[in-house]
């Protein structure tokens, strides 16, 4: 066994003699320099994947350095992977590989988990009767080596029949084996299917949705592009990702079998105020994803000429109105982002102005563009601000936002007051034209003695009393000639318990009828009644008759008195 090992292990150092160390230098691989920014990382990465991915170069050798790209950015893009690069020449924060001109000399063990070693060619002087050139190479042994390798059971099958007992991966040079997953950290969420129901559906909010299951290659490419786009547009926007082998059910009932790559969604708001998924098919480039998400903004303001807008705005409803005073060939990207955010509760409006000498911009008193002037529910008008110029656009939603909340509640508290005083006024009114209950404290003075005519409707059941305080109330508001409601009083009297006040009209106290109308003169002490139907147009004609002098009155039986 201990020859076969060295065997094995000096067929190794034959063959990494010949590999060309430098190639595997991640800064080299990407082209940027050892201090280079993590933007300038990332702009070296989209550059070189994009010209390298497999879906878009067949030429020989793009796969191999498509993934030497990958597995250098893995290392770049990660703090800790690259500090240890730095420190070590190893992102594993092994002492082995030196990324630097000269060679490190070092033999270990392979750490906690590890049957392995590191060492340098230099350790031995000679290898086959030469010197070896080559820097020092990181080896381990079994499957816990935390990556891939060189996979010694592929080429020594004979040997071993068919890998090293545990089969493992054997040896680690230059980083992770070709397409092998990755460790780097993502700021994309994942959503299931209760995050995205509560989350993404029809919140007014444009999502990226990235659909992906863990044996596809790439991730890290479309991560970064997302998380690119993402950032350019901050807080225009959500992204989010989606585990298809995790989330099975909800990838089936949305569409997003991600088959041999990781597939991109947009949730739109471009064809109509529901939200939809709609895929991207593109280049994987920032630039080409970035406008497509633009184009899937939301389209709920509404692009109107000032004499449009005129002849809206004299239109009333319970939202307050808000335009923006631009420049601009078409809506801005954030006047967009913010139509989906507030879509139910402002309405939106956006209009191109030369500049403040435009006679939009005139008639409005507005001395600065671009500016957002809103008008309330009461069509009150106010300028909520002038000469928008943020620092980006996460700082300028926010902005905006704050003056969109504001004069929101602003709007709701003049809606609170108007049905305040509405109600205030409907009792008022209610109260103006109550036909009062006749007692003996009130009598003399809603039948007062220079009362041309009082009208007494007269009830003996609830039902009764409800239907002549309507047909009265109703009636005491009209003219029905000149002076009408100077020359006319009315009453309700309940003839269940007041049967003496209807002897002074009657002696039978009128007890046949369930309704009827009393018209009485207190001055001259006369009355005529009205026992036939009572409704609203009959007593309108009664009461009309009467101020009309067309009706006979009797002398009444004594003055009315009540219990």
């Amino acid at each position: 066994m201990i020859k076969l090992f060295t065997l094995v292990t000096c067929w190794l150092l034959l063959f990494f003699a010949s590999v060309d160390s430098k190639s595997l230098d991640p800064y080299k691989v990407l082209g940027v320099e050892k201090d280079a920014t993590q933007r300038q990382i990332q702009k070296a990465f989209h550059k070189l994947s994009l010209q390298y991915h497999p879906d878009k170069n067949k030429n020989k050798g793009a796969q191999e350095k498509f993934s030497e790209i990958n597995n250098a950015y893995e290392i770049l893009s990660d703090e800790e992977k690259r500090k240890n690069y730095d420190m070590f020449g190893d992102a594993r924060g092994s002492p082995g590989f030196d990324g630097g001109d000269g060679g490190h000399t070092f033999f270990r063990s392979g750490g906690p988990g590890q049957s392995g070693f590191t060492f340098s060619p230099d350790d031995w002087q000679t290898m086959g009767g030469q010197r070896a050139n080559s820097k020092s190479y990181s080896f381990s042994f079994g499957g816990n080596s935390g990556g891939g390798g060189f996979d010694v059971g592929d080429i020594f099958s004979n040997f071993f029949g068919g890998g090293m007992g545990g089969g493992g991966q054997f040896g680690n040079f230059g980083g992770s084996r070709a397409g092998s997953s990755n460790s780097r950290k993502s700021s994309i969420m994942s959503v299931n299917s209760q995050t995205y129901k509560k989350q993404v559906i029809d919140k007014g909010m444009t999502w990226i949705l990235l659909s992906y299951t863990p044996s596809i290659r790439g991730m890290q490419h479309y991560e970064s592009i997302i998380e690119d786009v993402a950032s350019s547009l901050k807080d225009a926007l959500e992204v989010a990702s989606v585990n298809c082998e995790v989330e099975s059910s909800l990838c089936k009932e949305l569409g997003l079998n991600p088959r041999n790559r990781p597939r991109i969604y947009v949730y739109s708001y471009k064809a109509s105020e529901s939200g939809s998924l709609v895929e991207y098919t593109g280049d994987i480039a920032v630039k080409d994803l970035k406008s497509f998400v633009q184009d899937h903004l939301p389209r709920f303001s509404k692009r109107v000429t000032w004499t449009q807008f005129e002849a809206e705005s004299r239109t009333t409803g319970s939202l307050p109105k808000v335009m923006l005073l631009s420049t601009k060939k078409d809506t801005p990207v954030i006047w967009r982002a913010l139509s989906g955010l507030y879509r139910k509760r402002v309405i939106f409006y956006d209009v191109k102005v030369q500049d403040t000498s435009d006679p939009a911009v005139k008639k409005l008193d507005v001395n600065e563009v671009p500016a957002v002037v809103g008008w309330l529910s009461n069509g009150e008008k106010q300028i909520l601000k002038t000469r928008i110029h943020g620092k980006d656009m996460k700082s300028t939603i926010k902005e905006i936002s704050i003056l969109l909340d504001d004069f929101e509640k602003k709007n709701k508290k003049l809606a609170a007051s108007s049905q305040s005083k509405k109600q205030n006024a409907d009792s008022d009114s209610d109260k103006e034209h109550a036909v009062p209950l006749l007692t003996a404290t009130n009598f003399d003075t809603v039948c007062w003695e220079k009362t041309p005519v009082c009208i007494i409707g007269v009830f003996r059941s609830s039902k009764g009393r409800k239907k002549l305080h309507t047909i009265l109330s109703s009636v005491s508001q009209k003219s029905l000639v000149r002076n009408t409601r100077d020359s006319v009083s009315y009453g309700l009297l309940d003839a269940s318990s007041q049967t003496s006040f209807l002897y002074a009209f009657d002696k039978s106290g009128f007890k046949s009828s369930d309704r009827l109308l009393i018209a009485y003169k207190p001055r001259k002490s006369k009355f005529s009644a009205f026992t036939g139907d009572v409704t609203s147009e009959e007593v309108e004609k009664f009461i009309g008759s009467i101020l009309n002098g067309d009706v006979q009155f009797s002398k009444t039986r004594q003055k009315p008195t009540f219990k």
